[in-house]
C-alpha cells in the first residue's frame, strides 16, 4: 500500500513481458480452438440447435434437475444426522455411522444404483408392522423399488456419506471454548447446535456443499444405465434413432455446463455472505455464552 495525502492506495504491480507473452499465447490458443470447432462441418451445429431446445431433452433436463434437488436434501438431512451420530461420545453410536460412511464412500455409486435396482432379487418381499402385534402390511419390493425411486435412493445415501464428513468437518472448525461456554451455561443439544455451532460452521460447509451439488447434477448421468430418462438419456434414446451422437452428446454436454454455472452463480453468492458475516459469528456467539453481569 502506498500513502499519498493520507490515503492509502493499493501498490500498482508492474506486469512482466513474460506474463504479456502468457495472455498472447493463450489469446492465440484459444482462438485456434475456436475457430476449428466452428468451422468443422462434422460438429453439425446445426443438428445440435436444432435438438438443444427438443421436447424430449427438455423433459430429461427437467428430470435430472428433480433427482438432483430431491437427493441433495434428502443427502444433507440425512448427512447432518450421521454427522451428529460420528461425532457422538457413544461409541456404538459413532461406530454405526462411522460404518456406513466408510462403505458408501468406498463402494462406486454405478454399483450401488444397480444394486438398488436389483434389491427384489435379495428380498423380493418385505412386510413392514408393528412388532407384538397384528399390524403388518406386505410390500411388493420389485413393484416399488421402480428406476425413479432406485435412482434417488442410491443416489441419497451416497450424497449422505459425504455429506456426513463435510458437516462433521465444519462442526470441528468450531471453537471449542464457544461449545464449553454453552456447556457451562446449561444449553441443551439442540440449542446449542442451532445457535452456537451451526452458524459457525457454515463458513466451512457452504463451500462444499456446493461443490456436492454441482458433482451430484453430473452424476445423475449414471442413472441412465436403470433406465431412467434423464437428460442423457433423452440424447442417447433420440441418437439411436437418427444416429446424430457426435451432436446429441454436444446438446447433453452444453446443458451440463449451462446448469452448472447457473448452479455456481448462488454457491458464490452464499459463500460472500457467510465470509462477511463470518467475523461476527464468535462476537455474537460470545454475547450469547457470556453469563449475566460480565462485560461484553
Amino acid at each position: 500500500m502506498s500513502q499519498t495525502d493520507g490515503i492509502l492506495k493499493p501498490r500498482l504491480r508492474r506486469r512482466s513481458a513474460f506474463e504479456y507473452a502468457a495472455w498472447c499465447v493463450c489469446i492465440l490458443v484459444a482462438a485456434g480452438i475456436l475457430f476449428s470447432v466452428s468451422t468443422n462441418p462434422n460438429f453439425k451445429w446445426d443438428v445440435v440447435a436444432q435438438y438443444f431446445t427438443q421436447e424430449s431433452i427438455l423433459r430429461g433436463l427437467v428430470l435430472t434437475i428433480m433427482l438432483t434437488v430431491v437427493s441433495m436434501a434428502l443427502g444433507t438431512l440425512l448427512g447432518l444426522g450421521l454427522a451428529i451420530m460420528r461425532s457422538s461420545r457413544i461409541k456404538p453410536i459413532a461406530a454405526t455411522a462411522g460404518v456406513y460412511i466408510t462403505f458408501f464412500r468406498g463402494t462406486p455409486v454405478l454399483v450401488q444404483l444397480i444394486f438398488w435396482f436389483n434389491i427384489a432379487a435379495l428380498y423380493p418381499n418385505l412386510t413392514i408392522g408393528i412388532p407384538f402385534t397384528n399390524i403388518q402390511q406386505a410390500v411388493d419390493v420389485n413393484a416399488l423399488m421402480a428406476p425413479i425411486t432406485a435412482a434417488i435412493v442410491g443416489l441419497t445415501l451416497n450424497e449422505a456419506a459425504y455429506m456426513a464428513e463435510i458437516i462433521r468437518g465444519g462442526f470441528s472448525s468450531v471453537g471449542k471454548g464457544q461449545i464449553e461456554a454453552a456447556d457451562s451455561l446449561g444449553m441443551g443439544s439442540f440449542t446449542k447446535m442451532r445457535k452456537i455451532i451451526i452458524p459457525q460452521a457454515m463458513p466451512s460447509i457452504i463451500p462444499a456443499t456446493g461443490n456436492q451439488a454441482i458433482g451430484m447434477f453430473k452424476e445423475t448421468s449414471l442413472v441412465s444405465v436403470l433406465g431412467v430418462a434423464e437428460l442423457l438419456q433423452s440424447a442417447q434414446l433420440i441418437y439411436a434413432r437418427n444416429y446424430q451422437t457426435i451432436p446429441l452428446l454436444i446438446v447433453a454436454s452444453l446443458w451440463y455446463l449451462v446448469m452448472t454455472l447457473v448452479l455456481s452463480y448462488p454457491q458464490s453468492l452464499l459463500e460472500k455472505k457467510y465470509n462477511r458475516s463470518a467475523a461476527t459469528i464468535p462476537r455474537k456467539a460470545r454475547k450469547l455464552t457470556a453469563p449475566e453481569g460480565i462485560a461484553r
